[in-house]
Parts: structure tokens; C-alpha cells; sequence
């Protein structure tokens, strides 16, 4: 069974939740006997990183313009020529942008998948026109994909009730268990000590409540802790370079830029408390991964967030910096218990294993091959 891959930059190591939900799903169901087929984006991998295989999946590389209005656009329109070409058995498309095109892989008979990640058009970087699209191509996605998927119970409910659909199957992202790493190069590197910071990791758009999470810590009367923010905007705006003049003028406060790999490992293992300030989430890979590490975590109030049980107590009202401040300051004195710990453990188990999202997801290649 061949399946060619849209609506994603490329993987391994590219930042964002369709990329990371990707770089883990397509190994296993390659193991699975899938032959997977990624067409990913030129500026997002530079020709040094590119791999014609990466664990048994093939990648096929179109360039974009690396504009917001353009990329998608441009990118779906020849993933959709190469996949006319090639004729795989299944298309599998990500986001609500790429879905306009299943229409006309319908008529040349190609099946289709779709992942539903997000509602796009709830995020505040799009404009009014923008959003109108991404509505029109949500109501086409979901009319015409042979099957799709959503990874947030809220967003399958959501969907259920505006189009009255039944044709959705519910796939969560997931996590692997991973090892601690010890401080190392990257904590030197930072001049981070092991607790002693707050961590978070998302892109820096509006929708993300960094801007909160600044201000939070900044009413902290704890100097000796620092303010660690991994990742970076995918375009350059107003937003981000605001951000960045604030980290710059505070030396507490550090921006990593987009990192993967050993180093985030490292900054997820040693913190000391992980916030998710979001006004708006599909299902945070990031929450997931500091529950992996056992960390204390503090979370917007959002249904999303909402999903992953966690006691009451880890959330706040969103845009609350009040609330903020103070259930920062007290769980950094408080940190977690064990028993705390091993419930967080058994929940990622049980509901967020990678094995059992992609053997839901090949059972689904299957059912409408």
C-alpha cells in the first residue's frame, strides 16, 4: 500500500505539531508495511539535511514560497501533480489548507485521508479572508476525504455538531517515554542550573500566550529563576519581533530559537516547571512530552488541555496573569510528587501511545483501500 504525504514541511526535526505528529506516525506504519511517500518543503529543509530515505520512508522535495498567504497554496497545488503522476493508493493530507484538493484526486480515483489537527481559522494570525478559506476547505475536506481524523475529542465533538458528520475517527497525538537527560552542554550553554527555570516550547504566535507567560514572570519575586521559551516563529511578524525585544532586554529570559533533538531533551529534563499558556490548542505535543518527563506542569484552562486529566489544580483561566504568577510561584516551591508522577505516566500509557495511534491509522488505510 502506497501512501503519498501532504501538508506537512518535511520531518525529521522541523518545528511544529503536524511535523513531530509525522516524524512519528510514518516510521511505524512503514514498519507496518505502508510505503510512505512525504512531499515536503525546500525552505524549511536546507539541501545539506536533505534525505532521499529516513527509516524506510522516501521524501520528495518541492519548493514553496515562504510566505504564509502563498506556501500552502502553492506547495498542495504541485503535491497534487506529483501525487496525479505517481497514483498512490492513499493520499494522506494534513491541516485544512491542502484539503481543497480532494476533489480532484477523487476524480482521478486516488482515496484520501485527511487529519484534522486544528480549527485554523480560531488562530489569530489569519485575517478575515484567510479564514473564510480555511472554512471552505474544512467543509470540503470533510465532505469529500474518504475518512478523516482529529486528534482532540473537543474537535471531533465540535465538528460533529457543525456538520452533523459521523465520518470521523478519533487518533490523538502521542509520546514516547523517553530517558532524563542529565545537565549537560545545553544547561552550560544557557547558564541554566538544574530546577531553576520555567520551560515552555511553542511557536511564537498570539495564540500561544507567550506575551502572558512574560508577563506573569515578570511580577515573580524569585530572581534566581530564569524564563526558558524554545521556538521560534515560522514567519517573521509584529508579534514575534515584539517578543524577542522583550527577551532581549531581560537577561532572566531566554529564547532558544527552534531546537530539537539532544538539547531539547535536556531543557525539557531539567526543568523545573513546564507552562502552557495557550488561548488555543488542537492537542499539545509539548504538554505530552513534559508529562513524559515528569514534570510539574501549569496549563491554560482550555478544552484541549482539558483532554490529558490533569488534576484542577494544574490550571488557569487563560489571559489571567494574576492567577499565573501565583501558581508558578507556588509550584516552583511545591515541584510534583511521585505519586503525582506516576499517575501522568499511566495516562500518556493508556491514551498517547504512538504504537496504537498508527495501528488505528493503518486499520483505516485498510478499511478504505
Amino acid at each position: 500500500m502506497e501512501i503519498a504525504v501532504i501538508g506537512i514541511r518535511g520531518f525529521p526535526a522541523i518545528q511544529g505539531g503536524a511535523e513531530k505528529h509525522s516524524e512519528e506516525l510514518y516510521p511505524r506504519l512503514s514498519k507496518l508495511g505502508c510505503q510512505i511517500v512525504v512531499i515536503a518543503r525546500t525552505p524549511y529543509i536546507p539541501p545539506k539535511r536533505r534525505l532521499d530515505k529516513w527509516k524506510r520512508i522516501e521524501f520528495i522535495y518541492l519548493w514553496c514560497p515562504k510566505r504564509k498567504e502563498l506556501e500552502t497554496v502553492i506547495h498542495t497545488f504541485l503535491g497534487l501533480m506529483i501525487c496525479i503522476f505517481k497514483r498512490p493508493d492513499i493520499v494522506h493530507i494534513h491541516n485544512m489548507g491542502p484539503a481543497l484538493i480532494i476533489p480532484v484526486l477523487n476524480l482521478f480515483k486516488i482515496k484520501t485521508v485527511l487529519t484534522y489537527h486544528s480549527i485554523n481559522y480560531q488562530h489569530q494570525k489569519w485575517g478575515k479572508c484567510a479564514k473564510y478559506i480555511l472554512q471552505k476547505c474544512e467543509q470540503i475536506g470533510l465532505k469529500y476525504a474518504n475518512k478523516t481524523i482529529v486528534i482532540s475529542k473537543t474537535i471531533k465533538r465540535f465538528l460533529e455538531k457543525k456538520y452533523d458528520h459521523q465520518n470521523l475517527e478519533f487518533a490523538p497525538n502521542g509520546v514516547n517515554l523517553p530517558p532524563i537527560i542529565p545537565p549537560g552542554a545545553t544547561l552550560k550553554n544557557y547558564n541554566l542550573k538544574p530546577r531553576n527555570y520555567i520551560f515552555t516550547a511553542c511557536r511564537l504566535v498570539p495564540e500561544k500566550g507567550i506575551h502572558d507567560l512574560i508577563e506573569a514572570y515578570s511580577k515573580i519575586d524569585m530572581p534566581h529563576y530564569k524564563l526558558v521559551i524554545a521556538g521560534d516563529s515560522d514567519y517573521e511578524t509584529n508579534y514575534s519581533i515584539n517578543i524577542k525585544k522583550i527577551a532581549k532586554k531581560r537577561e532572566n529570559i531566554i529564547l532558544t530559537g527552534s531546537i530539537s533533538g539532544k538539547p531539547l531533551k535536556e531543557l525539557f529534563s531539567n526543568a523545573g516547571l513546564f507552562v502552557l499558556p495557550s488561548y488555543y490548542e488542537g492537542m499539545s505535543i509539548a504538554l505530552l512530552e513534559a508529562m513524559s518527563y515528569g514534570l510539574p506542569v501549569l496549563v491554560s484552562d482550555i478544552p484541549q488541555n482539558r483532554e490529558v486529566g490533569l488534576p484542577d489544580y494544574r490550571y488557569f483561566p487563560p489571559g489571567d496573569i494574576e492567577i499565573l504568577k501565583q501558581k508558578m510561584q507556588n509550584f516552583l516551591l511545591k515541584g510534583i510528587s511521585k505519586k503525582e508522577k506516576n499517575i501522568q505516566r499511566k495516562i500518556l500509557q493508556n491514551e498517547y501511545n504512538w504504537d496504537n495511534v498508527a495501528q488505528k491509522t493503518f486499520s483505516i488505510y485498510k478499511n478504505i483501500f
